[in-house]
């Protein structure tokens, strides 16, 4: 992933911007462990009521998110609270890659020059970064939720083989299906939270009475 990275994006690329992905990483997993349970209920609440061609999903009459974790502890086992977990945490490394993409596409931008961006060119790159990293992940999401809707608890390469199957059946492009949607939804709230980031960064570097070069060497 790091030489991936370096070669994508060349001198871009710092090695403390490769240090997003450590950064990340051990926060983005205890949050995959402890909040998979309810991802998987919300995601069920979601499609009640949906009607599928699949056998392995069957309609459901959740009343509400207790009687979801009723059900489904009871009929499918505790281990079903946590279908999709793999996927959820290769997906941690989203917004590691998306702050090493911003970071490195800022002292791009810079050229070596410690200089303040100005509000646009700080949206930009931010939409850029965050363009990215979802489309490189996107993949993982689908088959993130696919493994969720699942009504049984299922071995691990039986969840590979049925993921197999999605793709022989809508070719690799369908692990990209809804894609529009989601970067719709996420680059501009991405693009405006890199933005807010900047300003209040400024506005704190000048209420401690620190210079602006400190600011801009960041």
């Amino acid at each position: 992933m790091r030489v991936w990275f370096i070669a994508c994006l060349g001198d871009a690329v710092a090695p403390k911007d490769l240090s997003f992905i450590s950064f990340f990483v051990p926060p983005g997993v205890v949050n995959v462990l402890v909040t998979t349970p309810l991802w998987v209920v919300n995601t069920r609440l979601k499609l009640q009521g949906s009607k599928f061609r699949n056998e392995d999903i069957r309609p459901t009459t959740y009343s509400g998110i207790l009687d979801a974790f009723v059900q489904i502890i009871r009929d499918e086992g505790v281990g079903s609270l946590w279908n999709g977990t793999f996927p959820s945490l290769l997906l941690v490394l989203n917004p590691a890659i998306q702050f090493m993409i911003y970071e490195g596409l800022k002292r791009k931008l810079r050229r070596g020059i410690p200089k303040e961006l100005s509000s646009l060119e700080v949206f930009v790159i931010g939409a850029i970064a965050k363009a990215v990293a979802t489309t490189v992940t996107y993949p993982l999401q689908t088959i993130q939720s696919i493994l969720r809707v699942c009504l049984h608890h299922m071995l691990f390469t039986f969840k590979i083989s049925r993921n197999y199957l999605y793709i022989q059946k809508y070719g690799m492009l369908g692990l990209f299906k809804g894609l529009e949607a989601k970067l719709l939804q996420t680059v501009l709230t991405a693009a405006l939270m890199f933005l807010l980031y900047e300003k209040i960064a400024s506005c704190t570097f000048r209420v401690m009475g620190l210079s602006n070069n400190h600011y801009k060497r960041r």
